[in-house]
Order: C-alpha cells, then sequence, then structure tokens
C-alpha cells in the first residue's frame, strides 16, 4: 500500500508539472493517445502517406516530406508495410516503443539549422529554434513546431510515471517530455534520433527562423 501510495503521488507531481506548463487544453493532443484504435484499423478515410518513391525508400529510413495542411491527415499502415519502409532500428523504436542508449542517436549534438520531421510519416515536429543541450544523451526540445503535432499519454510501462510523445499524425513513439526545461515552457521534449529526420534549412529560412526565434533565457 505504501509503495502504491508513493507512486501515485510521485505520477500526480510530474503531470501536475507537464500540465502547468503546457496550454490550457492540458496534454498536447488530449488524453486520447491511449484510448486509440490500433494501426490500420480505423474506418475514416485516408490519405495515402506517401507518393510513389515510397517503393525507393524500402530499409533505407528515408521519410516523405509534407506540407503543414498534409500533417494533419493521419497515416495508417500495416506492421508489415512499416517494417518495410523503417530500419529495424527506427521501427523498434516508433512501433516498438523501445528506447535507443543515451548518447548513440545522430541528433543529439546536432546544431544545424533546420527541422526535425518523424520518420515514419514526414510530419513536421520539431525545428532547431527550440533544442537545447539538455546533458541527457538524447536530442531535446522545449516545444513543438505547433501544439497538434503531437500527441501526449500517461506512460507506466516501466514502473515509472513517465508522459509519452507520439507523433499525432501517425502514432510513431518519439520519446518523453518531462517538466524540467528551459524558459518559455519549462518542458523538455527528450526524443529519440531514431525516431526523426532532420531536414537542414537553406540560409535564407535559416537566417528568418533566426530572426523571428523567441529570446533564449
Amino acid at each position: 500500500m505504501l509503495r502504491r501510495s508513493m507512486c501515485a503521488t510521485f505520477l500526480a507531481a510530474v503531470l501536475g508539472a507537464v500540465l502547468l506548463a503546457m496550454p490550457s487544453g492540458g496534454l498536447l493532443g488530449g488524453p486520447k493517445g491511449a484510448d486509440r484504435e490500433p494501426a490500420g484499423t480505423s474506418d475514416k478515410s485516408e490519405k495515402p502517406a506517401a507518393d510513389k518513391s515510397d517503393s525507393n525508400r524500402s530499409k533505407s529510413g528515408e521519410s516523405p516530406s509534407s506540407t503543414e495542411d498534409e500533417d494533419d491527415e493521419p497515416v495508417r499502415k500495416t506492421d508489415r508495410e512499416w517494417k518495410r519502409i523503417l530500419t529495424p532500428q527506427q521501427y523498434r523504436v516508433t512501433r516498438l516503443k523501445e528506447t535507443e542508449i543515451a548518447g548513440t542517436g545522430k541528433y543529439v549534438h546536432n546544431k544545424r539549422p533546420g527541422d526535425y520531421r518523424c520518420v515514419c510519416c514526414g510530419a513536421k515536429l520539431f525545428g532547431s529554434d527550440t533544442k537545447f543541450e539538455s546533458g541527457t544523451g538524447w536530442p531535446s526540445f522545449y516545444a513543438p513546431v505547433r501544439e497538434k503535432a503531437v500527441d501526449t499519454a500517461q506512460d507506466l510501462s516501466d514502473g515509472t510515471p513517465r508522459v509519452e510523445v507520439t507523433c499525432a499524425r501517425c502514432d510513431a513513439h518519439l520519446g518523453h517530455v518531462f517538466g524540467d526545461g528551459p524558459q518559455p515552457t519549462g518542458l523538455r521534449y527528450c526524443i529519440n534520433s531514431a525516431a526523426l529526420k532532420f531536414e537542414e534549412a537553406t540560409k535564407k529560412a535559416a537566417a528568418k527562423k533566426k530572426s523571428e526565434a523567441p529570446a533564449r533565457p
């Protein structure tokens, strides 16, 4: 009973810190993440995730590009299709919810300007202007590119209360969010490199992004 009480108290503290730092809507995307239908079971009309180039991306891990409007279109694929499109590590992280070893991801120390897209569906998730060095061994961001880009849900899979972050477009597991990040949000989105595809900005776009970025604390 004591252990359950301590766990409940800790979970309440973690979720409370995250909720306070997030917009009034609470957990980004609402609590639907844990109650969704499994991939491939939705009866809603869906737009294909990729174009004809999909057949050339087998095992390459290269995700299709997408516009902001397309980023709102849900993407559902069978397990066999995900295995064909993704590398083994990308599949284990995004579809089986594994975590890459700290310090091994290729984007941990990436400082180039650009956008980080979902490796599964190509949706734009994070920008380099919100990336910061957290010292954790995983790429960290204090905010997604927009509120609808990611979903969050309670995660008790390893016995430790956490908040999981998934791609709102294709349900890919990205990582977790914690309430110990820098201002202006106070959040730390701890994301697996294997779940991301970096798209480097042109010099013109990089200069514009830098000028529009909020002042860092």
